[in-house]
């Protein structure tokens, strides 16, 4: 057993509508207000590292980098020699087909970030969907941070700042659209996952994966029934309301954003009505005087609400969409995520801060949080298999008039448009075209067994439309961050790490026991948080560490060894593919908030949801039943994503910073990024 080291300090671990102020408070809560009253970002402006020459050569160059997430490399070429996915046949035989390295692991935030810098997560500083604070051990969401304004003025039930917050980038490396905007390249970059908030460095940037819904979660629905399911407190990602029906009328209420300008800092709510025509399955809206008439399954546009922050003074607004999912025999009204609404942005969605509204003045609003597809509604059964797909559909439709739209303006420089519905499709279709899978529905199956092939049909017509934009001067690379597999198994890493001894503590198995409340860190040598990131309680980096710096490598390996052992105790299959050493696959693994192993599971296996937020169980291996079916946080290797170009790609083995390397090299630079160009010499040299 490590020594322990010497023991440190504890770590601790309404309405807003009021009556109306008079004249003389008014005029002074607004010269206040006027200096700061929302937390919201002062997203500063990347220093210039200055303007170099384009040669003529490049100037009139242009290329399109179209991001299909999760598209994988063993299914397009199956659905290709099937014929089904002739417009990227057609680009293979342009160019080229390879399969693409993921990143070390293989999440969407890490992969994202690794082609958008051309840096391992070493160098750009995110390891997980999910890291920890090491001087707390507390878990938070790796892309971006918000921190409220450090100065306040208290003036009775308010709190008002007189400085700014701020939203931060937890992204490090620069982006390579940077170094085209310092080329004096144009750049327009569309819904791209780890660049909230975009930073205003030249190119046009719409923020993907990362931005929040208006309450600063990645995304909470709202549910208003009279017959409220079982188990309707422990639904996570959205809030089931139980309303009462009384001649035909039910009153509700949505809640908007925390205040953060009262003192208790009490949530925002808006009242609204609705009235229920049961025989006709009709359900009328009433919502701050607009008037929503819906018809059982029948969704309603976007509509803003408007919730007041500071009477008469301050708002903010946001948007929804209402789903009439039933209205007799019982009322059931589903209320997607509130929207930061783009035509008034209330935080930092895009760069610059009015293309968000000026994309909204030409396409209509259109959803803007960063994980759009409601797939905590459908694991919980609020919406079915049928709804979500609406939903989704939705979300692609707003997505493909943008899309069209950018192609159709795209003249010179960068186009950088991604799409995330063929990863939200696998991750929960998969048990309908997987017999294997314990929750395979043949029912479901026969009706929507083929979704999967569908979305990737769908991707087809998106490389088509990307074709037919491309001329003699234009350069098409499409890439997924990584392909998918199914997820039969879930591994409790935190109950394994207690079962072995390496994490101390009594009752971590209880529930609603976690690390933070259970574990003993004065006898803890490891502990796992996040998908695939396992901690070492060092000394001097954790409060409590106990491992010292000579026993690191030492006790990592040991760590690393056991783990590759591991077999389900049920099957006798191979749990774990790999563990890798964070100074084996990290450009710089001396970062606080890196991990020390990065554990990649195999194929059919991955981390079991409850331990990834810390915490045991008291089983090791179990069956996923979940609709969340489909995945690809395992080994890198058993799921590469695809690259396709119009271009002769040389490199066999092509990794995610060597293309990044390749879209700067098409513009004559790819200086002090990591990756190898891999298409074979620039057009025009």
């Amino acid at each position: 057993m490590p020594s322990r080291a010497t023991p440190r300090k504890p770590w601790s671990g309404g309405s807003c509508s009021d009556p109306p102020l008079d004249p003389a408070k008014r005029d002074t809560l607004k010269k206040l207000a006027a200096l700061g009253l929302l937390a919201l970002a002062d997203v500063g402006t990347l220093a210039s590292c200055g303007r170099k020459a384009l040669s003529p050569t490049f100037r009139e160059r242009k290329v399109i980098v179209l991001g299909l997430d999760g598209l994988d490399a063993s299914y397009v070429p199956r659905l290709m020699a099937q014929g089904k996915l002739p417009n990227m046949s057609r680009l293979e035989s342009l160019g080229g087909f390879r399969a693409l390295a993921s990143s070390i692991p293989p999440q969407s935030p890490v992969a994202w970030a690794t082609f958008i810098t051309g840096r391992d997560p070493g160098g750009h500083g995110i390891y997980d969907f999910i890291q920890r604070d090491p001087r707390t051990y507390l878990p938070y969401l790796s892309i971006a941070r918000t921190e409220a304004p450090q100065k306040t003025l208290s003036l009775g039930q308010w709190k008002l700042p007189i400085s700014k917050g701020n939203v931060e980038l937890l992204r490090g490396g620069r982006a390579f659209w940077d170094v085209l905007a310092d080329l004096g390249v144009p750049a327009a970059v569309y819904r791209v996952p780890s660049n909230f908030p975009p930073q205003d460095t030249g190119a046009k940037q719409l923020a993907g994966l990362g931005a929040p819904d208006l309450r600063g979660t990645y995304g909470e629905f709202s549910y208003y029934t009279e017959a409220p399911p079982e188990g309707a407190d422990d639904i996570s990602g959205g809030a089931i309301y139980p309303v009462t029906v009384s001649n035909g009328r039910a009153r509700a209420r949505l809640m908007g954003p925390s205040n953060t300008l009262r003192r208790d800092s009490a949530d925002c709510y808006v009242d609204f009505d609705i009235w229920v025509d049961r025989e006709h399955g009709l359900a009328k809206l009433l919502v701050q005087g607009r008037e929503l008439l819906l018809r059982q399954g029948e969704w309603s546009q976007w509509t803003p609400v408007r919730f007041e922050m500071l009477p008469h003074v301050k708002h903010v607004t946001g948007i929804c969409r209402f789903y009439l999912k039933e209205a007799s025999p019982h009322l059931k009204v589903y209320v997607t995520p509130i929207n930061v609404d783009p035509a008034d942005p209330a935080l930092p969605i895009s760069a610059p801060a009015e293309f968000a509204s000026e994309l909204a003045r030409r396409h209509g609003r259109f959803y803007t949080q960063g994980f759009p597809q409601d797939v905590k509604a459908l694991r919980h059964g609020i919406l079915d298999d049928g709804e979500y797909l609406q939903q989704s559909e939705i979300v692609m439709s707003e997505a493909r008039g943008m899309y069209e739209s950018a192609l159709n303006e795209f003249s010179r420089g960068l186009l950088f448009y991604y799409f995330s519905t063929t990863d939200r499709t696998q991750h929960m279709f998969w048990r309908t075209m997987d017999p294997r899978h314990p929750a395979h529905d043949p029912r479901l199956a026969a009706e929507f067994g083929a979704v999967i092939e569908a979305c990737y049909c769908t991707s087809d017509e998106l490389v088509g439309q990307a074709l037919e934009a491309c001329d003699d001067d234009t350069t098409l690379i499409v890439l997924s961050d990584h392909g998918f597999a199914p997820y039969y198994r879930s591994f409790n890493l935190n109950t394994w790490l207690a079962e072995k001894g390496y994490l101390a503590g009594r009752g971590l198995s209880d529930p609603d026991a976690s690390i933070f409340s259970h574990a003993d860190w004065y006898n803890t040598v490891a502990y796992a948080l996040g998908f695939n990131a396992l901690y070492l309680n060092l000394q001097g980096r954790e409060p409590y560490g106990i491992v010292s710096p000579d026993e690191r490598e030492a006790l990592a390996r040991h760590l690393a060894d056991e783990l590759r052992r591991v077999r389900d105790p049920e099957t006798g299959d191979r749990v774990i593919e790999n563990v890798y050493l964070a100074p084996e696959v990290y450009s710089d693994d001396t970062k606080e908030h890196a991990p020390d192993l990065v554990v990649g599971y195999a194929r059919g296996y991955r981390c079991a949801d409850e331990s990834v937020l810390g915490e045991a169980t008291d089983w090791l291996v179990r069956d996923n039943r979940d609709k969340w079916s489909g995945d690809h946080c395992i080994d890198r290797s058993l799921v590469p994503g695809i690259l396709l170009c119009n271009r002769p790609i040389e490199a066999e083995q092509p990794a995610l910073p060597d293309v990044t390397a390749a879209a700067l090299s098409e513009f004559g630079d790819a200086t002090d990024f990591s990756g190898k160009p891999l298409l074979r010499g620039p057009r025009g040299t």
